[in-house]
């Protein structure tokens, strides 16, 4: 843990009782320091979680260890010390670096207008263009980038933690696959405010899950929580395409868990494919078609509105699988009382 007397004295000020402190996770000797950087008052921003959320979405090599981790709410970062789950501000994007948009549509910087011959910014961006480098006007390739997308912001509303998502990744916004963009005081930096209206659908995609993270009612033993809430009382339970049998292997790309309580009146079933191929997840329950009781919130691979249930309005799962479909992730829910 950091002890530098300016971090003591930040934490300590009068001025600042009250207020939240939020550090990126360096020393003054250019360590990163993350999940140890100062006292509880301080949240982190957590770069391995950014890392290991991309790596698993893009279809990089043994990654489904890191993302449970990262889902759980990086206590192999954040356990030392017992620190609370909150520490780590979870995030795919941030002012460094690709927007979401960017991320799925290239797979290399392009920082040529900051002449500094493309040497600047990280070469490390865990990104993939699917399949063409740059705009696309194949509908295919477009569809699948928006589906990337939803998938690594729904990872990170999911995630246990404090959810950071990036202005303007909601529209996808675009820097021209620039990652260093601090020197672009033009259309590459500047927020275009009718990317809203232009990408209504994603805005309503990612509005529904902050409700969903932050509004939305889930029943427990000790009465009724938000999902934030709920996933820090919850006990997870790991599956893979079959219940309770995880595939932690280094070339996994699916993975599936159970949110629930002691006593649960709803249960929260998420099942994540990365692989490039259907896959039939098992679902918990009875087994009899028909009387599980599952319902779908989310499923990043229909197009709106069904990507995501408004609240009231979730579909009945009648099936005893559900067929993932590749790159996608699902979210359905369940009320036992």
């Amino acid at each position: 843990m950091i002890d530098a007397p300016i971090i003591w004295e930040i934490d300590s000020h009068p001025a600042l009782a009250g207020t939240k402190l939020i550090a990126e996770a360096w020393d003054e000797g250019g360590l990163y320091q993350v999940g140890s950087f100062g006292p509880d008052k301080w949240k982190e921003w957590n770069g391995q979680f950014r890392d290991d959320i991309r790596a698993f979405v893009t279809g990089e090599h043994g990654t489904v260890v890191k993302l449970r981790e990262r889902i759980t709410g990086s206590f192999d970062l954040y356990g030392v010390g017992d620190r609370p789950t909150g520490q780590s501000i979870n995030f795919v994007t941030c002012h460094d670096g690709f927007t979401v948009n960017d991320l799925v549509s290239y797979n290399s910087k392009h920082n040529e207008a900051n002449r500094e011959g493309n040497v600047d910014g990280t070469n490390v961006n865990h990104s993939w263009n699917c399949g063409v480098e740059g705009p696309s006007a194949d509908p295919a390739i477009s569809l699948l980038r928006l589906r990337q997308i939803k998938n690594l912001l729904a990872l990170t509303l999911l995630s246990a933690g404090t959810p950071m998502l990036l202005m303007g990744d909601e529209g996808c916004r675009t820097q021209g696959g620039n990652n260093n963009p601090y020197c672009q005081n033009n259309e590459t930096s500047w927020l275009d405010w009718s990317l809203g209206s232009r990408n209504g659908d994603l805005g309503r995609f990612v509005a529904n899950l902050i409700r969903l993270r932050f509004g939305s009612e889930v029943q427990s033993s000790g009465g009724r929580l938000t999902l934030e809430q709920y996933q820090t009382e919850a006990h997870y339970e790991w599956h893979g395409i079959e219940l309770e049998k995880p595939d932690w292997k280094d070339d996994s790309h699916a993975i599936a868990f159970t949110l629930h309580t002691a006593s649960p009146k709803r249960l929260i079933y998420v099942a994540v494919n990365a692989f490039w191929g259907p896959l039939s997840f098992e679902l918990p329950g009875s087994g009899v078609a028909g009387a599980l009781g599952w319902r779908r919130v989310v499923d990043t691979s229909l197009s709106a509105p069904d990507d995501i249930a408004d609240s009231g309005a979730r579909v009945a799962v009648t099936s005893a699988r559900y067929i993932v479909n590749p790159r996608s992730l699902v979210i359905l829910e369940n009320d036992l009382g």
